[in-house]
């Protein structure tokens, strides 16, 4: 059944997880995660490849159970009537490459009884493609038409961008937004920590667990890098991570995270490199560096 303005939740939590956890046997995939999602706003589940990201998204849509603590979906359990209520794009896409681009989002369409809706204008030319001859940008946005099809309240979306050029990513956010300025409450992954601006609430998990949460502002507080300028921007580098340095490239600069300008500045002469060395606000990805190795 397709979801009216009539039977939407009013404002609240449309996801929820209490001290929800995953183990597969001895290893531990989400370990004591609280969260939620809003109608209206865009949260963003940050953290590298395997942090249980994923396994998260997939206890929150009730794919798998809980070992630990609950996870709700429209105020109860995540069953099949409140999932008619949900879109989402997984990390695969769930196309189907043997269908054309309008069959796929007919056969998605009609699987919530809703009519089929028009193509996005990017895909107009492509109706009678088979999926598996597009490009991926073009994969993803077919996907994300696919997963609006039936008017959903609650969009979840796995990896939504990787692989796209800019291009397709920008487009792939202003649908994002759009869905948030109606209403629907977004729960976006990704491992790239530069998309973070796009949220308006972020969740970061390592190893597991959820380390922080809030603003980027919030979460970067007053950690601070070192960036280091220099023609010998390799030799840099290897010098600063041979001593234990956490360095990172970040194009031919060189920057430590939470590490203190006079030490860097000490550790460089001592292996004759000429640098400029100043303290600079931190990045997300260089506090989650530091909260990872916390």
């Amino acid at each position: 059944m397709t979801a009216t303005a009539v039977d939407r939740p009013s404002p609240g939590e449309l996801l929820r997880a209490d001290r929800a956890g995953r183990r597969f046997g001895d290893v531990v995939a989400v370990e004591d995660v609280t969260m939620s999602v809003g109608a209206g706003e865009v949260v963003g589940l940050l953290g590298a490849n395997g942090a249980g990201k994923t396994t998260l998204i997939r206890m929150l849509l009730g794919l798998i159970a809980t070992s630990a603590g609950e996870v709700a979906l429209l105020g109860g359990p995540p069953d099949r009537r409140r999932r008619t209520r949900l879109g989402y794009v997984p990390q695969g896409l769930g196309l189907y490459g043997d269908l054309t681009v309008r069959e796929n989002l007919t056969f998605s369409a009609q699987a919530y009884g809703a009519a089929t809706p028009r193509l996005p204008e990017a895909l107009r030319a492509s109706a009678g493609r088979l999926v598996a001859e597009l490009p991926l940008g073009l994969q993803r946005q077919l996907a994300f038409a696919c997963a609006l099809a039936h008017d959903p309240v609650v969009l979840v979306l796995d990896e939504p961008t990787s692989g796209v050029d800019a291009l397709a990513r920008a487009a792939l956010w202003d649908t994002i937004h759009e869905q948030a300025e109606r209403g629907v409450g977004v729960l976006v992954t990704t491992h790239a920590m530069q998309e973070a601006a796009q949220c308006d609430r972020l969740l970061l998990m390592s190893q597991a667990r959820l380390v922080a949460h809030g603003s980027e502002t919030d979460i970067i507080g007053s950690t601070t890098a070192v960036a280091v300028r220099t023609d010998e921007w390799a030799r840099a580098f290897a010098v600063l991570t041979e001593s234990g340095q956490p360095a990172m490239l970040a194009g031919r600069d060189v920057r430590v995270a939470d590490a203190d300008a006079d030490r860097v500045r000490q550790v460089l002469s001592d292996a004759g490199v000429r640098a400029e060395v100043v303290a600079v606000p931190a990045t997300i990805e260089e506090r989650m560096r530091v909260l990872a190795g916390a």
